[in-house]
C-alpha cells in the first residue's frame, strides 16, 4: 500500500503546493488568457497552470518508479509537449507548428516501443498491424492529445474529466495485470487533483495548453502501455470508452463543421459544454454533469474489463446508441446561428477549441 500511496501523495502535494508559484510566474511572463466572445470568462486569467501538473508528475515518477524504456519515452515526449504548450500560453504557436511538435513527441514514444501492434475483431481473431502500427499509434496519440485540449473550455472541465479517465485507466490496468502502468495512471490522477483545487469554478488559474496537451498526450500513451497488451477486442476498445467525452466531442465537431462547409480546425461555441450552458445549466452544474458522464463511462469500462466479450460488445453498442441520442437531443450535429448567419470566427490556435 505504501508503494502505491507514497507516489500519489508526493505528486498531489507537489502540484498543490506548487500551483501558487506557477500562478505568480504566469503573471510575470504574461501568460494570460484574455476574455473574448468564444470564451466564458470575463477577466484576465493566468493560464500556465499545467506546468505545475507536469512538474509534479515528472518528479513523482522519476523518484518513485522503476524506469523502463517506455516510461522514458513518455517523459521525453511529454517534455516536448510541455515546451510547445508553454510557448503557446505565453505568445502563441501556429497550429502547424504545434502539430509538428506533437508528431515529434509521438515519434519518440513510438521509438521507445509504445505501439498498437495488433487489433482484434468481435470473433477474437488477432490481426497484426506490422508497419501500419506506426501511423495508427501516431494518429491515436495526436488525436487524443488534441481531443483533451478541445474540451478545455470551462473551469475544471478538462482537469476533472482527465482525472476520472486516469483513475479508470489505473483500475482497468490493475485488472489487466499491468501494475506499473496502473501506478503511472494514478500518479497522473493525483497530480491533476492537486491542481483542481485551484482550477474548479471559480478558477484561480487555467491549465492552458501546457496542461491540456500534456494531459491528452499522457492519457493516450498510458492507455497504449496499459490496455493494448491483451489480444482481446474489449481491451482495445476500453481506452475509447474511458476517453469517450473528448473523443465524442471531437468527432461531433469534425462532422458538424464538415457538413456545414466550415474548416474543421475553426473555433465555435457548439461543443457539448456550450450546449449544456445554453440549456440553462450553471457553469458548475455543466462541469459536474460532464464529470458524471465521465464516471459512468469509467464504470462501464471497468465492467467491460471483467465480463465476457459478448457482454462487453453489447455494452459498447449501448454506449454508442446512448451518445448518439444525447448528441441528437443537444443538437451537436445540427447548424446553429453561427452557421446559419454565415459568421466568420477568427481561428483558434487550438484544434477547434
Amino acid at each position: 500500500m505504501i508503494k502505491i500511496m507514497g507516489p500519489l501523495i508526493l505528486a498531489f502535494l507537489l502540484v498543490f503546493l506548487g500551483t501558487p508559484f506557477v500562478k505568480k510566474l504566469a503573471y510575470r511572463v504574461n501568460a494570460l488568457d484574455k476574455p473574448e466572445d468564444r470564451k466564458v470568462h470575463t477577466q484576465m486569467m493566468p493560464r500556465l497552470g499545467g506546468l505545475a501538473i507536469c512538474l509534479g508528475f515528472w518528479v513523482a515518477v522519476l523518484l518513485t518508479q522503476e524506469m523502463t524504456r517506455e516510461f522514458y519515452g513518455l517523459l521525453a515526449g511529454g517534455l516536448l509537449i510541455t515546451l510547445v504548450g508553454i510557448v503557446d500560453d505565453i505568445k502563441g504557436v501556429s497550429p502547424r507548428q504545434k502539430l509538428l511538435v506533437q508528431v515529434l513527441a509521438a515519434s519518440l514514444v513510438i521509438l521507445a516501443g509504445v505501439r498498437v501492434d495488433f487489433v482484434t475483431h468481435p470473433f477474437e481473431q488477432v490481426i497484426y498491424l506490422q508497419y501500419l502500427s506506426y501511423p495508427l499509434t501516431l494518429l491515436w496519440i495526436i488525436g487524443i492529445t488534441n481531443a483533451v485540449n478541445l474540451i478545455d473550455g470551462l473551469d475544471g472541465l478538462a482537469a476533472g474529466v482527465s482525472a476520472i479517465a486516469a483513475i479508470t485507466l489505473g483500475v482497468v490496468a490493475f485488472l489487466e495485470t499491468s501494475q506499473e502502468a496502473a501506478i503511472l495512471a494514478f500518479i497522473l490522477a493525483a497530480s491533476i487533483l492537486g491542481f483542481l483545487r485551484y482550477n474548479f469554478h471559480p478558477a484561480q488559474i487555467f491549465m492552458g495548453d501546457t496542461g491540456s496537451l500534456f494531459l491528452g498526450f499522457n492519457l493516450s500513451v498510458i492507455a497504449i502501455i496499459s490496455l493494448t497488451k491483451s489480444a482481446t477486442v474489449i481491451s482495445l476498445l476500453l481506452p475509447v470508452v474511458i476517453l469517450g467525452i473528448p473523443i465524442a466531442d471531437t468527432l461531433f465537431a469534425i462532422v458538424r463543421r464538415y457538413y456545414h462547409g466550415k474548416p474543421i480546425f475553426s473555433a465555435d461555441k457548439e461543443h457539448l459544454h456550450h450546449r449544456l450552458l445554453k440549456l440553462g445549466l450553471t457553469h458548475q452544474r455543466t462541469v459536474l454533469s460532464m464529470y458524471a458522464v465521465s464516471a459512468v463511462l469509467g464504470l462501464s469500462a471497468v465492467i467491460m474489463a471483467v465480463v465476457t466479450t459478448a457482454q462487453g460488445m453489447l455494452m459498447m453498442v449501448a454506449l454508442i446508441l446512448g451518445f448518439s441520442i444525447i448528441a441528437e437531443k443537444l443538437g451537436l450535429l445540427r447548424a446553429r446561428q453561427i452557421y446559419q448567419q454565415g459568421q466568420t470566427k477568427k481561428p483558434s490556435h487550438d484544434i477547434a477549441k
